[in-house]
Order: C-alpha cells, then structure tokens, then sequence
C-alpha cells in the first residue's frame, strides 16, 4: 500500500529516443489533431447556428461531436508536449483524467444508437416522429447517455485507481490506458479486468443488437418505397451514421481482440493511434462530405467567416 500512497506520476511510452523523430511525431500528431478539432468545432457551430439544422438528427450529431472534441484533446496533446520537450512523465492526477475522459469517450457508442433510434422513427414511423422525437425527449435521451457515460467512466475509473500499483510505473501506451494499468497492480487484477471487459462487451452487443435491428426494419421500409428518389433520400441520411458505426465498432474491436499482454509496444502504439485518433477525425469529413444539408451549412458558415473577414479588411483600410 505505500507504493500506491507515493506514487506521484506514471512515465508513458515514447514513440522514440531519437530527437528529429520526437518532431516529426510533434508535427503529425499536431495536424492531426488540428484536423479533428477544426472539424468537430465546424459540426458544432453549424449545427448551433444553422436553423436548418435545429433537428433531433443533428442535435445528436452535435453531441458526438463533443464528445469527439473532448475525447482527442484529453490524450493527444499531452504526447504531444512529451514528445516536443523530450520527456515522458504524466502526473498521478493527469492519468487519472486522461483515463476517466477516455472512457467517457465509450458515451459515443450510446450516442450512435440513439441516432439509430432517430433514423428509424423518421423513415419507419414518420407519422408519429413529432410527437416521439421532440425537443424534450431529444434532450432527456441526450442527458441519460451523457450522465450514463459519466457513471460508466466513474466507475472503471475508480475501480482502476483504488488499486496498488507496485510493478513499476511505465505504462506500455502513449496514454493511461486501463489495460496497461493493470499490468502494474500489485494484487492479481485478473478479476476486475474480466469484470471490466464483461461489462463493455454487454453493454456493446446491446447496443449492436439495437443498431442492427433498427437497421433491419429501416432497410425493409425504404425498400418498399416505390419512388427511386424518395429511396435515395432515405439512404443519404442513413449512409453517414452506418459508416460512423462501423468505424466506430471495427476500431473498438480491433483494440479489444488485440493481445495487450503479448503483444509488442509498436503494435500497442499502431492500434492506440488507430481507435484514439481515427473516429474524432474522421466522423465530420463522413458526415460533411455524405451530407448536402451539412454541406451547404457548412458552405455557408465558411463563406460568412471570409466575407466578415474581407468586409473588415476593407472597412479598416
């Protein structure tokens, strides 16, 4: 126990020893992260300020978007800094948020099923989606996955933490990561982590199953449709959130089916980047790209922020 009660910060694994590689992890994390950020912050401000965009679809897009905002920013940045000033320490404190934000990341999975949900009232039952999905009940859903999220998180967090750590303090990942942590207790952690992954895995299969049936029963609905447009219009506002998900579960699986035990600190780090890095990034190009509503918001707020721009250019000449 007093090991626990000293230990004061936890050394994360570098991607290298050698200088010029520390910058060049610096400059491509740092773009990396500034595509992420630049386009969850454009989802957000669109959707916030677009009128258009006032709809459950898109207020539970923004939502993921904020949850993608916070989940990046809480582990990228810290690499980056030890990366830029040659070190590899993080605070007792600091992991322990990193793990807590990380987790609550997880948030994102309810998220998507709850857009589920909205897809197939909308297309299945588009009769009753006023009085179903309205502004209450959007907000009431979107606070129980928040608050649910934030249980989850307090719970795997604490269950992580309450632990003797006495096997050293390197964790084998670029960030506190719960698997890597565990690695380091002093008593046999086998039965928490079991407990861990059980709960993650029940709680994803509910989801999963959720997201396939709602799916199911949207598919047969749309193809019934007689008319090709009013088909393709539905696909459209479908399409984006089934890449998202996917995205989303084949990450996730790949880093759980990964042997963190066995497995080698480059294969840890390759698989860490891919899961804690790829969706935050990639979701607003899906969704911008796939989305002519988000599209031409997007357009727009764009255009307005140049002409505010040159309109002041002028005015101060």
């Amino acid at each position: 126990m007093s090991n626990q009660t000293t230990m004061t910060g936890f050394l994360l694994l570098g991607f290298s020893d050698i200088r010029e590689l520390q910058i060049l992890h610096f400059i491509v994390f740092l773009v990396l992260y500034l595509i992420s950020l630049l386009g969850n912050l454009l989802i957000i401000t669109a959707i916030a300020l677009d009128h258009h965009l006032h709809t459950p679809m898109y207020f539970f897009l923004m939502n993921l978007s904020i949850l993608d905002f916070s989940s990046i920013s809480v582990t990228i940045p810290k690499s980056m800094a030890n990366s830029l000033m040659n070190t590899r320490s993080i605070s007792y404190c600091g992991c322990v948020v990193q793990v807590f934000f990380f987790v609550f990341a997880s948030a994102n999975l309810a998220i998507l099923t709850i857009m589920a949900y909205d897809r197939y009232i909308a297309i299945c039952q588009p009769l009753h989606y006023e009085m179903v999905m309205n502004r209450r009940a959007c907000v009431q859903i979107a606070a129980s996955a928040w608050i649910s999220g934030i249980l989850y998180s307090a719970l795997h967090t604490g269950n992580t933490f309450v632990i003797s750590f006495c096997g050293g303090n390197m964790v084998d990942q670029f960030f506190c990561e719960i698997p890597q942590l565990l690695h380091l207790a002093c008593s046999d952690s086998n039965i928490g982590e079991v407990v861990a992954i059980s709960l993650s895995v029940l709680l994803g299969l509910i989801c999963f199953a959720f997201i396939t049936v709602s799916y199911v029963q949207i598919f047969k609905t749309v193809l019934r449709i007689p008319s090709e447009q009013g088909r393709h219009k539905a696909f459209s506002t479908c399409l984006p959130h089934l890449i998202v998900v996917s995205l989303f579960l084949f990450t996730g699986t790949f880093a759980f089916l990964k042997p963190t035990s066995n497995s080698t600190s480059d294969l840890n780090l390759l698989v860490a980047v891919l899961y804690s890095i790829m969706p935050p990034m990639m979701n607003p190009v899906i969704y911008s790209m796939r989305n002519k509503e988000m599209k031409g918001a997007l357009s727009k707020l764009i255009g307005w922020r140049i002409f505010s721009k040159n309109k002041m250019s002028i005015f101060l000449h």
